[in-house]
């Protein structure tokens, strides 16, 4: 990368910016992983970016490098900001910087049209950011794709299909509404500091039209499946009510455990509980 900037050790070190674990920060500092992460996400040749937890810039320098029309990047460290504003000194108009926390910000509000979202999420909000895209609505949602990175085993339960033990109610919001999988692992060795695991970054493109059912059912129904995973259904669906009736409806065995159920029948139970209440 030839952007006349100073490499990301130097940005690192002038500006005083060790990672704090109470902010789920681990800073990439190698720019040949954050283009090959910027790669991976696709053409982003005249596109709007959203990266969220940016830190020191290292791949928001990818991201503007590899043609993204404007990135919007959403930082809550107040430290890092300096360090992102050389960056949009060597990219005019290209980088526009939100500070404040990803979870109570608007992104989308603060994007024209629809975007791409490419991030290093902070560990401890990436789940939470992650299911709240999952069920934004409407859907399609006004992002085109996510390229994100989470800790492996995070990563493993999003892409988990049915019969797996690390199947889950992530593994059904991401297979619901989109097509995922892993791109790539990385090692800790590519972060300051070092985490004690390894990173998977994940690609999830939009389903245009996923099964009909209300978000919040589907939330739901999951929740108390997976609440009692080594239960039957039958058991663990008595959470809802009459549980026999509503696994006839869906047309599922109820001795059958959640881990075993794909996403269509997680569906069908979702609209049978909807029925049941729309009845009542």
């Amino acid at each position: 990368m030839t952007d006349g900037l100073p490499p990301l050790r130097e940005v690192i070190r002038r500006h005083g910016l060790r990672a704090r674990k109470s902010l789920g920060q681990n800073f990439l500092h190698d720019l040949n992983l954050t283009d090959r992460i910027a790669r991976a996400a696709g053409d982003l040749a005249d596109a709007t970016v959203v990266e969220i937890g940016p830190g020191p810039g290292a791949l928001t320098r990818s991201l503007l490098a590899a043609g993204a029309r404007r990135v919007v990047a959403v930082e809550k460290d107040p430290r890092c900001l300096e360090a992102l504003a050389e960056i949009a000194v060597v990219y005019p108009d290209r980088l526009t910087i939100v500070h404040g926390d990803a979870l109570d910000t608007d992104v989308a509000a603060a994007v024209e049209g629809r975007a791409r979202i490419v991030a290093n999420l902070p560990y401890n909000v990436a789940t939470p950011l992650l299911t709240g895209w999952l069920t934004v609505e409407p859907w399609p949602p006004w992002f085109e794709d996510l390229t994100l990175m989470f800790q492996k085993e995070v990563a493993q339960r999003i892409v988990a299909a049915p019969g797996a033990s690390n199947y889950g109610r992530l593994s059904v919001l991401s297979g619901w509404r989109t097509e995922a999988h892993i791109a790539f692992d990385i090692a800790p060795q590519a972060f300051v500091p070092p985490p004690k695991v390894t990173s998977s970054l994940v690609r999830l493109v939009p389903r245009p039209a996923p099964l009909a059912c209300a978000t919040k059912d589907l939330e739901t129904v999951t929740a108390a499946a997976f609440g009692q995973r080594r239960k039957m259904l039958r058991q663990s669906l008595k959470t809802l009510g009459d549980a026999e009736a509503l696994l006839a409806c869906a047309q599922l065995d109820g001795t059958r455990r959640a881990q075993d159920i794909d996403v269509a029948g997680f569906v069908r139970l979702a609209r049978c509980l909807a029925s049941r209440r729309d009845a009542a």
